[in-house]
């Protein structure tokens, strides 16, 4: 790990020893390399950087919980809280059997900069439970989800940790967090979890929001890496929630989506696909198999590496990694996942001239949209969805401006700029509020 140049001579291990162990190409590493050199840049003070270096909290918990056959299984669960500098510690729950704190810590960090280049008051954290979903009933899962929230009840809450949706943790899970809380408070509590039903205080435009988010920045973002060719041929990882709701939104914009694909295989025709076409024979199947119509069927890897404008990555951390950045024939990447671009691979692609628009800045309509459902929950009135959609836009669009004007001023890549936006803030509201002993 690179440690900021006024930092040489100080045993940074010994103030603040690690418990974990950092891989070049995994994704806190990947975090951690953009946060080292933002502070290196900003000239962090010591102190700060120390803090700064690791969560402030981490929470394990063992859940035991009654299967249907009357077996007794344990799950773990997590809840790492990096950063309360801001604001509540705020971020996803993901249930997933091969969940990794290491990843968990790696969220926690990106969320804590993702709220602090949006300027929302929030830190970061990142929270789940190592199940296998779809091994169990929906009894099983409730009472597990149940279980972790009331093992969390001295940590969680509006003003403490809010939750927010991810990988599995769909409208009904984050209502079960909130009738769980709510019965422990003696109160209805639905400021603590974000990703709710309408029906119980959640937000409109919350499914799209990811996705209205870089559909936002994408015209800007190819303006910034001078591409005029109109309309931009698009290429998108993944076919979900996010990578199919923006294939959608793209579509009707009149850009040409050449790639598409999903955890099964790739599509492409470099003249466009039938996007509304092959969103429909996945709503009805569950995947993009056995999809009919005038395109390639590829490997992920092989339509990563087609020609296009843009490249936009919606699925997994480290897609993009380095063998892949020497290969890529794209003219800009929209980071439309958490670290999809390893941190040596960024390091390739800002040699090659290729911009990239991270991750913190990229995915930034989803913590948008969210926080403001907690704002509608604190104040007890709804928005519409013309009010939401007219907001998430101008948050977004002034966060661009911003991270535009600090590249350019510091003549730096994108994700420097905001990287270096993100820990200026944090580092500064760190400093104010001292240190309590």
């Amino acid at each position: 790990m690179n440690v900021p140049s006024d930092l040489a001579g100080l045993d940074v291990d010994e103030l603040a020893p690690q418990t974990f162990s950092v891989e070049d190409e995994n994704p806190f590493s990947t975090m951690m390399a953009g946060f080292d050199e933002a502070a290196d840049r900003i000239g962090l003070d010591p102190d700060v950087y120390t803090m700064l270096r690791n969560p402030d909290r981490e929470i394990r918990v063992s859940l035991p919980t009654q299967l249907e056959d009357g077996r007794l299984a344990v799950f773990d669960g997590w809840r790492v809280q990096h950063n309360a500098g801001l604001g509540p510690y705020f971020g996803p729950l993901r249930l997933q059997r091969s969940l990794r704190v290491e990843e968990l810590r790696a969220i926690a960090g990106w969320m804590t900069w993702k709220c602090a280049v949006l300027n929302i008051p929030f830190g970061g954290a990142a929270g789940g439970i190592r199940i296998s979903p779809g091994r169990h009933t929906r009894g099983e899962v409730e009472r597990v989800v149940r279980r972790y929230v009331a093992s969390m009840m001295a940590d969680v809450g509006p003003d403490r940790d809010v939750f927010s949706s991810d990988v599995a943790t769909d409208e009904q899970i984050m209502a079960w967090i909130m009738d769980t809380v709510s019965m422990h408070e003696r109160a209805t509590q639905n400021a603590v979890v974000c990703g709710k039903p309408l029906a119980l205080g959640g937000s409109f435009g919350h499914a799209s929001s990811v996705a209205e988010g870089i559909r936002t920045l994408l015209g800007p973002a190819l303006e910034f890496a001078g591409i005029s060719r109109s309309p931009a041929r698009v290429i998108i990882q993944g076919a979900g929630m996010r990578g199919g709701n923006l294939a959608s939104l793209l579509a009707q914009d009149g850009h040409v989506v050449v790639g598409l694909s999903d955890v099964h295989g790739a599509l492409h025709n470099p003249d466009g696909l039938d996007v509304p076409s092959l969103l429909r024979h996945r709503a009805e199947h569950g995947s993009l198999r056995g999809a009919e119509g005038d395109f390639e069927r590829i490997t992920n890897e092989e339509m990563l590496v087609k020609e296009c404008e843009a490249l936009i990555p919606c699925a997994a951390a480290g897609t993009l990694h380095l063998r892949l950045a020497l290969r890529l024939n794209a003219g800009l990447i929209i980071e439309g996942a958490h670290g999809a671009v390893s941190s040596r691979a960024d390091r390739i692609l800002a040699e090659r001239k290729i911009r990239v628009v991270p991750d913190i800045l990229a995915t930034g309509g989803g913590a948008v949209v969210n926080y403001f459902e907690w704002v509608q929950n604190r104040r007890g009135f709804n928005w519409g969805q013309e009010t939401v959609q007219e907001r998430l836009v101008g948050v977004m669009n002034e966060a661009w401006k911003e991270v535009c004007a600090l590249a350019t001023e510091q003549d730096c890549r994108l994700r420097m700029a905001a990287q270096m936006l993100a820990v200026r803030r944090v580092s500064n509201a760190d400093r104010l509020r001292g240190v309590y002993a």
